[in-house]
């Protein structure tokens, strides 16, 4: 057992008690103890033997502890057994505490070696005290009970050696306190040689730094561990689920609970308890960014399974209490399970919000299961059809439902309303079999997640649920201007702030089986404190090269749900790290709206080359909607001056309209939007509810988003777009050598044409169409079925324009396959389908104002 030295202070009593005066005082950190009654707002002094008790009921009376006292002569292996303390006496003695269970009983032995000679009869004599800070029971020394069988000075015995020992026994149902003591001599006190009493734990570990959080150690302790540099005292506060108040709240001592910046505490028996959090001592200073707030109650950063979270208003700082739950986390069966491991350019996105997606009573669910990760066990069916083979959920961490899902306020739980059961336990197993059952069916999921702010508030607004009252200066950013809202940045180029990040990625593949993550507000991470942009930002490069992370999926966005903007920035990658490509929906937006240059289209379709070229195509995650802004049907229905920066098109009349051709182009921009996003190189990502006209009315905030309607599925606009985009799936899967890449295009294997059939004006504004061919390459090993050339035409202008497909070999046809001008079903055809339209090489073929086609090239013996 490690031997600790420490020296412990106190204060006086402002109460000027008799054992204030004796010496008896009570140790605290720091010096002085102030104690503040709720009920009588009484402020001073007090040492523990003398706190007012709250006359309410709901206290208990003072508690009497009787210890049997003794002495016995142990032998020297009998001392060493327990939890060991040594301390230096301030007349160079030398005192070892040793602390030990035995049958029920708790046994504190004491010996002491090398004090002077004393020359009275009386010996040396163990005065001592107990306390705790429970905040309703009260522990005094047995000499002060109205019993008074037993009192509080013990006589030392010597032994043959020349130490003096001496015992105390007390029975295992008291614990956990402490135990204050000094040594008396003749009438002189043998104080710690630091002049304060000595003090040791009884029922109570010295805990152990690491991990953080709560664990079990070897030896069946539980163990309890929070970092906090700048708080002057920390306290365990443990609550049995019967009163709001804590049943018992332990104060760490600075000397033997900390080691370096991490309080540390352990417990043999925790049992009778159901949840804990901690309360944080020290100044409110808003200048420095401290915002100790004593009286609160603080959720530990590293709980993996949380309570109810719920606000109380009370004074001028806005708090909120959710309490970490003590119930170990069940085991979970994950026999059988085994991520599909899909390469990054084979995915196919599908991003969904949980509560969201099967909320609404069209889903066909119970009440248990809508709007959890239960529900999305009912529809990965539904996903499989639309051929999507990865799912990425919006933020599931703890969030405050006020400000949504992209303010969290934990990193290690889900959130309780996801699970079936609306609490923390049942998330977390609803998920894990939401994760094993997509495994199952082939699919990855992935995560959104936010590590660059939380629902904390600043100054303004200082909410307080964990970080701010826990270390508010080592976990946020306190200064400077680095756009990080109401000082809710968390300062990620902090070793421990870096330290609760990794830990918490470990923790979802490890436990959970994540697939990979996307990292929202991403360009956030790059910024140093003081707002500059580093080249090695060491959360992303560490994050980059993790033996753990880097086999999943990693995946920058640099949106940020803050001001609801995307900074453009060189993001530093170390061909690890892909990105959300908000290039990709500007441009194509832009495009179809005909306000675009044919090179920006081309680049995007090539898979951006100008933003990964070191990379390759596969690192572009393309998207046309995301959960902010207009979803797909109104960004063809909506363009008021309010939403120019959603770069939407009404297709001529603002809104809901009954005009027979404006909703007849607004149907073709859809399947043009959907078409471009499904034949670019790189990993195309689906919005929850694009395809089947989800819609929000034309707001893009996403607090007016509405539940996922699925009986719109069973609509003539929704059968027919979840078709199409199975098909654009398949087409994509069946065409992996073009579209679905790890490296680019070779230049000499596209070929591209403007307006007939010329060279395109690639800087010309005004020019609205483009046509390319992709040539496939020649490959042995292939099936000749699936390597015919590629044809396809993009028309953004309000006129026909006159495609002229190329020359092939004798014996080889265009298909056409895609035409978005076309009624449903005929807009898209599969190749095998012997009513599919085929055209001749040097053939002309009209391409309608707002529409897209695609031809495949095929040998007529195998058709």
């Amino acid at each position: 057992m490690a031997t600790l030295r420490f020296p412990i202070s106190f204060g006086a009593c402002s109460q000027n008690c008799d054992i204030s005066k004796s010496g008896m005082m009570v140790p605290s950190a720091p010096k002085k103890i102030l104690f503040a009654s709720r009920r009588s707002q009484q402020v001073g002094v007090w040492c523990r033997s003398c706190r007012p008790i709250a006359s309410s009921a709901s206290r208990s009376p003072i508690r009497r502890l009787h210890p049997s006292v003794g002495v016995k002569i142990g032998s020297k292996e009998e001392l060493q057994k327990g939890f060991s303390y040594t301390f230096r006496t301030d007349s160079n003695g030398i005192v070892k505490v040793v602390v030990r269970s035995e049958y029920g009983k708790y046994v504190v032995r004491f010996e002491v070696t090398f004090l002077p000679q004393f020359g009275t009869e009386e010996g040396l004599v163990l005065n001592w005290t107990m306390f705790t800070s429970d905040s309703s029971l009260l522990l005094v020394p047995c000499s002060q009970a109205s019993e008074g069988t037993v009192t509080a000075k013990v006589p030392f015995v010597q032994n043959s050696s020349g130490s003096f020992l001496a015992e105390l026994v007390f029975d295992a149902s008291k614990v956990p306190f402490y135990l204050s003591f000094l040594l008396n001599s003749a009438g002189s006190e043998i104080r710690s040689h630091r002049k304060t009493n000595f003090c040791v734990p009884v029922g109570l570990g010295s805990g152990q730094p690491m991990p953080l959080g709560v664990s079990v150690s070897d030896d069946g302790l539980t163990n309890f561990s929070l970092f906090s540099k700048n708080a002057e005292g920390v306290i365990l506060c443990l609550y049995d689920g019967i009163k709001d108040e804590p049943a018992l709240e332990i104060e760490l001592d600075p000397y033997i609970n900390c080691t370096g910046d991490i309080w540390h505490v352990s417990l043999e028996n925790v049992e009778e308890y159901v949840s804990y959090g901690y309360r944080c001592k020290g100044p409110i200073l808003w200048r420095k960014g401290d915002r100790f707030h004593m009286k609160h109650v603080l959720l530990d950063p590293y709980a993996k399974v949380i309570g109810n979270f719920f606000p109380d208003h009370g004074g001028k700082v806005s708090l909120s209490r959710c309490l970490a739950s003590l119930a170990k986390e069940s085991a979970f069966d994950w026999s059988g399970d085994t991520s599909p491991c899909l390469p990054m350019e084979k995915l196919v996105v599908y991003r969904l919000n949980v509560g969201l997606c099967t909320k609404d009573k069209s889903s066909g669910l119970s009440e248990n299961a809508a709007g959890t990760f239960s529900g999305l066990i009912e529809k990965i069916e539904y996903f499989k059809t639309l051929g999507v083979n990865a799912v990425l959920l919006e933020p599931i961490f703890p969030f405050d439902e006020k400000k949504g899902p992209y303010f969290p306020f934990h990193f290690f739980s889900p959130m309780m309303s996801y699970g079936h059961g609306r609490d923390s336990a049942s998330g977390t197993n609803s998920m894990k079999e939401m994760i094993k059952s997509m495994h199952a069916r082939g699919m990855e999921v992935l995560l959104e997640v936010v590590f660059s702010h939380t629902s904390e508030g600043g100054d303004a607004a200082s909410q307080m649920i964990s970080f701010r009252g826990i270390d508010n200066s080592s976990y946020y950013i306190v200064d400077g201007d680095v756009r990080s809202g109401a000082n809710n940045a968390l300062n990620c180029n902090n070793p421990i702030v870096q330290r609760l990040i990794l830990d918490s990625l470990h923790h979802w593949v490890v436990e959970y089986h994540v697939d990979g993550f996307c990292f929202v507000n991403s360009s956030s991470l790059v910024r140093s404190s003081n707002g500059n942009n580093l080249s090695r930002p060491p959360l992303l490069e560490a994050i980059a090269f993790d033996p753990i992370l880097s086999k999943t999926k990693i995946i920058a966005d640099c949106w940020s749900p803050i001001d609801m903007s995307s900074m453009e920035i060189q993001f530093p990658h170390w061909k690890k790290w892909a990105e959300m490509n908000s290039r990709f929906s500007v441009d194509v937006r832009n495009f179809l709206r005909g306000e675009a240059l044919l090179s920006d289209l081309a680049t995007r379709i090539c898979g951006s080359g100008d933003l990964f070229s070191s990379r390759g195509p596969a690192y572009s995650f393309n998207y046309i909607t995301k959960n902010f802004g207009l979803p797909l049907v109104d960004l063809v229905s909506f363009s008021s001056i309010d939403l120019a920066s959603e770069l939407s098109w009404n297709c001529g009349e603002e809104g809901p309209t009954g005009n027979s051709s404006v909703l007849q182009t607004r149907l073709k921009q859809i399947r043009n939007f959907l078409f471009i996003l499904f034949v670019s190189l790189g990993v195309p990502v689906l919005n929850m509810g694009d395809e089947c006209g989800y819609s929000n009315g034309g707001s893009p905030s996403y607090n007016d988003r509405r539940p996922f309607d699925w009986n719109s599925l069973r609509t003539g606009f929704g059968l027919q777009i979840t078709q199409f985009v199975a098909y654009l799936s398949s087409l994509r899967n069946r065409r992996g050598d073009i579209f679905q890449r790890k490296d680019f295009l070779k230049v000499e294997n596209i070929c591209w044409n403007g307006s007939n059939q010329t060279e395109p004006n690639w800087g010309d504004s005004s020019c609205k169409f483009l046509s390319v061919m992709f040539k496939a390459d020649v490959d042995g090993r292939a099936s000749k079925l699936h390597r015919g050339d590629l044809f396809i035409g993009f028309n953004a202008s309000d006129h026909p324009e006159v495609a002229l497909l190329p020359e092939q070999s004798e014996g080889t046809v265009w298909l056409r396959l895609v035409d978005t001008a076309l009624p449903f079903p005929g807009f898209f055809a599969s190749y095998s389908d012997p009513n599919v339209h085929q055209v001749a090489g040097l053939s002309a073929y009209e391409i309608k104002s707002h529409s897209c086609s695609l031809f495949e090239a095929k040998r007529t013996e195998l058709l």
